[in-house]
């Protein structure tokens, strides 16, 4: 993971300034801007997408200012606070940071940088990139979208991800489909749907490469395609309805941008994707590389494994399973460990020795964390949970002001543990008669 975008920040942590301001070079973006500063532009765009918590991002700051001025009136150089926006980040697939995107002749089609974290390498592509772009315009490449509004005639570039539906097509594609679907019913003549049509077409290519086809756009001509259109009693256009297997269809009443559609296509997204993973903690590098991708990172320790066996653990492993898929849409990370196995860990959290199961919720950059107090349950999990997602709940600093030294461990084999074996003791040579004659 990589930090994923599109939830509600959990205010857990405290919160900082944005790294750029009014006097720099680089052009603060936020959702209210966006469309009118870059998307709509004829410039070369060069957006970096951060958070302001991000070490990496804290270290390309200096570089990237440097970058703007150098560039000044030749290439734009942006910035958005995906933390902050994460609407914005979401759109774009962002799912790290930083993530920096070149926003070129088609605005909609922005391609990532790979390159060097310098003031040079990003000068560098951005000549490289804007070479292209101006060559693209002398051989009658058009810059895609930049006027916003186009005829579903005309097409676009992005209209083949817009998939046409018939009478005869629709059920086979769509109702057996384990695919989400969001339909759009649109009539040629009607001048809303025109409107639509260059943000649905927009909006259908973005889904489509960061879902991986698991949400399809799609439009149906109502006037030719009367029994659907009367299947679902279309009374205006363009109604867009939404598909999801074994459920009824629900109307899609949002907003009719691609940055809402977009959005709006995530959450479905989302809510079908399959939980986070659930995570032994048995290295180091399990830990770190967990807390240091999500926001939060959810450790329970469980009793060992004597105290509860397979069943009794398992019990308690899917609770975690059941939260994890509740909570899915913060994309949080998920750890686990036995009592005793990482005891540096569980006294940094001041969990160590007694009251197993416990259960901390750690964000690894403010190095705080915040004790579950309730009980170890659905309900008792769900309820701290949820005060962390509105910003309650007390908060206490990592011991030592950093993850302690983690032990290396055998994982869990998914069976009930054996008591250490014994070494046998030879009593050949004991006379048993002797014994206790003292006390007698």
């Amino acid at each position: 993971l990589l930090f994923v975008v599109g939830t509600v920040s959990c205010t857990l942590f405290l919160a900082v300034n944005g790294l750029y301001s009014a006097s720099d070079d680089v052009i603060e973006l936020t959702p209210t801007n966006f469309n009118k500063e870059v998307i709509q532009s004829e410039s070369l765009w060069l957006v970096e997408f951060y958070a302001p918590w991000c070490g990496h991002c804290q270290r390309l700051t200096p570089e990237w200012k440097k970058a703007a001025t150098a560039l000044k009136g030749v290439v734009k150089v942006g910035a958005v606070d995906a933390d902050k926006h994460q609407s914005l980040g979401g759109q774009y697939g962002v799912r790290g940071f930083p993530t920096i995107k070149i926003f070129g002749a088609n605005k909609n089609k922005a391609e990532d940088y790979q390159g060097g974290r310098t003031s040079d390498a990003i000068v560098d592509a951005a000549l490289s990139a804007l070479r292209s772009l101006v060559k693209g315009r002398l051989s009658g490449r058009s810059g895609g979208y930049s006027s916003g509004k186009q005829s579903r005639e005309s097409g676009g570039g992005d209209k083949k991800d817009v998939i046409e539906l018939t009478d005869d097509s629709f059920d086979k594609n769509v109702i057996n489909s384990d695919d989400v679907w969001m339909v759009e019913f649109y009539a040629p003549w009607c001048g809303h749907c025109k409107n639509l049509e260059p943000e649905w077409a927009a909006a259908a290519t973005e889904v489509k490469e960061q879902t991986k086809g698991k949400v399809k756009l799609a439009a149906v001509d109502a006037t030719v395609n009367q029994m659907l259109a009367g299947r679902y009693g279309i009374r205006g256009f363009p109604t867009i309805k939404i598909f999801q297997k074994g459920e009824d269809p629900v109307d899609y009443d949002g907003g009719r941008t691609r940055s809402d559609i977009i959005a709006r296509a995530l959450d479905l997204f989302s809510d079908n994707a399959p939980p986070p993973e659930l995570l032994e903690i048995i290295s180091e590098d399990v830990l770190k590389s967990t807390c240091d991708a999500h926001q939060l990172c959810i450790i329970s320790v469980l009793p060992h494994i004597l105290d509860t066996g397979a069943s009794g653990r398992n019990s308690y492993l899917d609770v975690m399973l059941k939260m994890a898929e509740k909570y899915k849409k913060k994309m949080w990370g998920w750890l686990w460990t036995e009592a005793g196995a990482q005891s540096d860990l569980e006294s940094s959290l001041g969990i160590g020795g007694f009251g197993y199961p416990a259960m901390a919720a750690v964000n690894a950059r403010k190095m705080k964390f915040a004790l579950l107090k309730g009980s170890f349950s659905e309900q008792g999990i769900n309820e701290f949970l949820r005060e962390l997602s509105v910003g309650r709940g007390s908060t206490a600093p990592v011991g030592g002001g950093a993850f302690p030294k983690i032990h290396s461990v055998e994982p869990w084999d998914g069976k009930d543990g054996e008591l250490p074996v014994e070494d046998d003791i030879d009593l050949s040579d004991v006379d048993l008669d002797d014994l206790g004659k003292d006390e007698l």
